[in-house]
């Protein structure tokens, strides 16, 4: 599969880690914005690098203030996958049909990815 296509189907809701991988590293080939949507003091403690923190507890909120106008592909994470499922069903109500989320989360990301 295609770098592109991981974040064009909108049928998938959930992207692997090791798909979010492939992605960061090739990111000016298919471009995205990464979201953590997990509270202030777990995007301090733990996060994996040039993600918008816009918190679950104000997301409607941070969507209007960060993502107005966005037409990137949107992929969502949290601790273990719960959260960013609930803020992409959200965001693609809002009209953001290629938002996914990470499945595991940051956990499974760092159980899957480190190098």
């Amino acid at each position: 599969m295609k770098l592109r296509d991981l974040i064009t189907d909108e049928e998938r809701w959930e992207i692997e880690p090791s798909d979010l991988r492939a992605l960061l590293d090739h990111r000016d080939e298919a471009p995205f914005l990464l979201i953590d949507c997990r509270e202030s003091d777990e995007h301090a403690d733990w996060r994996i690098g040039g993600d918008i923190l816009m918190p679950l507890s104000n997301f409607p909120s941070e969507v209007a203030t960060h993502l107005d106008n966005e037409t990137l592909p949107l992929i969502v994470y949290c601790h273990h996958g719960i959260r960013s499922l609930q803020a992409t069903q959200y965001l693609r109500v809002q009209g953001h049909a290629k938002t996914f989320s990470l499945r595991g989360g940051i956990d499974a990301w760092d159980r899957n990815t480190q190098r």
